[in-house]
């Protein structure tokens, strides 16, 4: 029996590894940037993309102290937008308290990735967010 746990990802665009980092779907023609699956892009109609690695450091641009959530979210967390080099991720700030005095406009923050859940065969199913750098 091996000790490797297998691990997928939360999310199509987010490539696990020894070296995890999101991936883009980015238009040929005017180098607009997209997380989903496009027929054609939304700024310039062209229908050409390619898949290009987008940097894991960035600065927090908005972000929320969410208190308030679903039954069985834990609260509070922070939601944010983070521009990482001029692609924008919305994504949850971790692994530092949330609140005003930890977070905050313009500060420098990297991805990481945790385990959202384990199913009953062991595999763990891999989110992201971003910490503080």
């Amino acid at each position: 029996m091996s000790d490797v746990v297998e691990q997928i990802p939360l999310v199509d665009y987010l490539v696990l590894g020894d070296e995890p980092h999101l991936q883009a779907n980015e238009c040929t023609s005017c180098k607009a940037r997209y997380f989903d699956r496009r027929n054609a892009c939304a700024s310039c109609f062209g229908t050409d993309f390619t898949t290009v690695v987008v940097p894991n450091e960035g600065v927090l641009t908005s972000f929320t102290i969410v208190a308030h959530a679903a039954p069985g979210i834990d609260v509070p967390f922070v939601a944010g937008v983070v521009d990482c080099d001029g692609t924008s991720v919305r994504g949850n700030v971790i692994n530092t308290p949330p609140d005003a005095d930890h977070v905050k406009l313009g500060m420098a923050v990297k991805l990481a990735t945790y385990i959202v859940g384990t199913d009953d065969n062991g595999t763990e199913a891999i989110g992201f967010g971003y910490e503080p750098a």
